[in-house]
């Protein structure tokens, strides 16, 4: 089973900008890194940059681009990691060896990725059609 862990700040209040970095708690992220892939269960594990994106929101048919996706500091998510997992209980216990945030408290939020498994067979079916390449990545290993 797969599952996204994204930390973020549990509090409505942004770090300040002129809190101190703290090395320590920097080191010790990038440790759980490291325990997370010598376990083998770390697919995927990106920082999100604080710097402007965008919002391509899409009604009646058409797109158009809203400055964020940020719209405050306040909601700002740092990053994610993918995990494959055993089970929920798994994930969690990942997720509970997260040792904290940049300044502030964090909520790690744990949440399921579909897996084809999730998908009525009609579907992934018809995915496979049109998509064969890119269903594979959602298809359990044998």
């Amino acid at each position: 089973m797969r599952f996204m862990l994204i930390p973020r700040p549990s509090t409505l209040e942004p770090t300040p900008p002129e809190a101190a970095f703290d090395e320590a708690v920097f080191i010790a992220q990038m440790k759980y890194n490291e325990e997370m892939h010598k376990a083998g269960v770390l697919i995927a594990s990106e920082g999100l940059s604080p710097s402007p994106g965008a919002h391509v929101v899409f009604k009646g048919g058409k797109a158009s681009v809203r400055d964020g996706p940020y719209a405050e500091t306040k909601e700002l998510i740092g990053g994610f990691y993918v995990l494959e997992v055993a089970s929920k209980e798994e994930a969690i216990e990942w997720a509970r060896r997260y040792p904290g945030g940049m300044g502030n408290d964090d909520v790690m939020e744990v949440r399921p990725l579909t897996g084809a498994e999730d998908i009525p067979p009609a579907l992934v079916t018809l995915i496979e059609q049109v998509a064969p390449t890119w269903s594979q990545t959602f298809k359990k290993s044998p």
